[in-house]
């Protein structure tokens, strides 16, 4: 299987002091996947890296991997390099996403969010969110701010599954 170039998504790791981390215990485990060159982005548990690897198959693997080595169960989201050109082009708030980036989230999960996810949350929102699914990518545009929202990151869980927020 060719190597490819993919993106993994971990949520909730070095926030407050909770699920602790180090970016660079993460890449070694990575790296000890078969995952080469690996880069983080920060704290945040997002990397880059590349494989032959399936994107599910890697996900499961670094789930068992990083509850062995760091005793968290933390989801873990892979997605193809190449994907990422179609979830801009997507974007269903471009100009939000121009004006206030920061009010704009793209969320992904391990799969599609149901198709009812959208409408519930919708029924939720408040101070002018908009929500809109585009294939597999949920999209939020807090309009008044994300602090005062009520579509919190259990609520997503609840209604769309495991997101990782991009």
């Amino acid at each position: 299987m060719p190597t490819k170039r993919l993106t993994l998504l971990l949520r909730g790791i070095n926030v407050g002091g909770r699920n602790k981390i180090p970016m660079s215990d993460l890449c070694a485990l990575c790296a000890e996947l078969g995952c080469s060159p690996v880069q983080s982005y920060i704290q945040s548990g997002n990397l880059v890296f590349s494989t032959s690897a399936k994107p599910t198959d890697i996900e499961g693997q670094l789930e068992r991997a990083i509850e062995r080595r760091f005793q968290l169960m933390i989801p873990v989201i892979v997605r193809a390099g190449a994907e990422w050109p179609a979830y801009v082009a997507g974007n269903p708030f471009p100009d939000a996403s121009s004006a206030e980036p920061n009010l704009v989230m793209l969320g992904l999960a391990k799969s599609s969010p149901k198709p009812e996810a959208v409408s519930a949350l919708r029924s939720r929102s408040a101070n002018g969110e908009r929500i809109a699914l585009v294939a597999d990518a949920l999209w939020i545009h807090f309009a008044g701010g994300v602090g005062g929202s009520k579509i919190s990151p259990a609520l997503l869980d609840r209604l769309v599954g495991s997101m990782g927020l991009g």
